[in-house]
């Protein structure tokens, strides 16, 4: 075996278990050159931890809807030791992003896999705010991170949506969201970032590096999980994503 493909199998064990190797496979040059690509070339490459790897892959997996391979990495992110509640939530912080159903649809998928793993529903609530502050609650985390450019980029709507839009981004992403319990502030920016690059989504990709380093992700954590996206978004994507890194980090 080569050394790529000796590292492929050992991290695809680690994530996956031990592989099948006497299973009928109907396309075995294909899965070599993903395995060797994925579990070879992008685990080497940054210091990403498995399950910093694994998060990023589930919410690519989410973005992209590709339900079969979510529930595989499911199982793979608790195998690792991804606790259940942080795959929730980086679920959950996505219908900002992609919308409810598809948000929907990859929260079913994480349910079936929970209780197939005997984990009991529904698991402990995360929420920290009321619809009382959720608004003020979401500003600071908002500001403390982006400032205000977002609701300034948004303010010349016509009325009412000129103030009513950026309110409800303020709320809904921030204040029902980033203020949850069950991961870090830098571990949310961080996929939410991914999310956007795996969607093409280039200028709120630029915005969200800028957000992603000001949560406390190094420059190589972040360019890392770029590169990762590569094997699940294309490489296009992952490209245009590092492309805009550049472009945001020399400002």
């Amino acid at each position: 075996m080569s050394e790529r493909l000796d590292r492929s199998e050992q991290v695809y064990t680690e994530l996956f278990g031990q592989r099948d190797t006497t299973a009928a496979d109907t396309d075995p040059e294909f899965g070599r050159i993903l395995r060797t690509y994925i579990f070879g070339d992008l685990f080497a490459l940054g210091e990403l931890d498995h399950r910093t790897r694994e998060l990023i892959t589930v919410t690519a997996l989410a973005t992209l809807q590709a339900l079969p391979q979510l529930r595989a990495h499911l199982r793979a992110a608790l195998h690792v030791g991804v606790q259940p509640v942080e795959l929730r939530e980086a679920i959950y912080q996505l219908a900002a992003f992609i919308g409810f159903p598809r948000t929907l649809n990859a929260l079913g998928v994480l349910n079936e896999v929970l209780v197939e793993q005997g984990v009991t529903l529904p698991l402990p609530d995360q929420g920290t705010t009321t619809d009382d502050d959720r608004r003020a609650r979401g500003r600071d985390v908002q500001q403390r991170l982006y400032g205000t450019r977002m609701a300034q980029s948004l303010a010349d709507l016509p009325a009412p949506y000129g103030e009513a839009v950026p309110a409800l981004l303020t709320e809904w992403a921030f204040g029902d969201f980033a203020t949850r319990n069950g991961l870090d502030t830098a571990t949310r920016e961080l996929l939410i970032l991914c999310a956007l690059a795996t969607a093409g989504l280039d200028p709120q990709v630029r915005s969200h590096i800028a957000g992603a380093l000001a949560a406390g992700n190094s420059p190589e954590t972040v360019l890392a999980a770029l590169a990762h996206l590569s094997g699940y978004a294309g490489f296009p994507a992952a490209v245009n994503a590092i492309r805009h890194f550049f472009e945001v980090d020399s400002h």
